[in-house]
């Protein structure tokens, strides 16, 4: 993903170009990769990215939102890098493939309330 940083050197990125791209721990570990994100339908604005690993070849995987206000693109790692430590990840708000939670207020509150940030809907 280190050419993304190359080719697109705007501040928009169009949404095929962050699905996939690396998250990393402010100490270089690798966390896991976007696999999508929630946009509010009437704002237009993302709320969410969804962090994603484990499992086998994309099978099995764990699904992570994290507010998008909690990740920094970092052109030097071709990344995105969040102050987290991995041992964060294991009591986090996290869903497997089949179990897609709503995205409604007590969800958000939830997630945000997790990573001590303020919900702001």
């Amino acid at each position: 993903m280190a050419e993304l940083a190359m080719h697109n050197r705007g501040d928009l990125i169009a949404s095929d170009r962050v699905e996939g791209t690396t998250v990393f721990n402010k100490q270089g570990e690798k966390l896991g990769k976007i696999s999508n994100f929630m946009v509010d339908k009437k704002s237009g604005q993302v709320r969410y990215a969804v962090l994603s690993f484990g499992g086998f070849l994309g099978m099995g995987e764990d699904h992570y939102p994290l507010p998008w206000s909690m990740l920094d693109y970092d052109v030097a790692q071709g990344g995105y890098v969040v102050e987290l430590d991995k041992a964060v990840l294991d009591d986090a708000p996290r869903y497997a493939d089949e179990q897609r939670p709503e995205y409604d207020d007590g969800y958000g509150r939830n997630v945000y309330q997790y990573y001590g940030l303020i919900y702001p809907w």
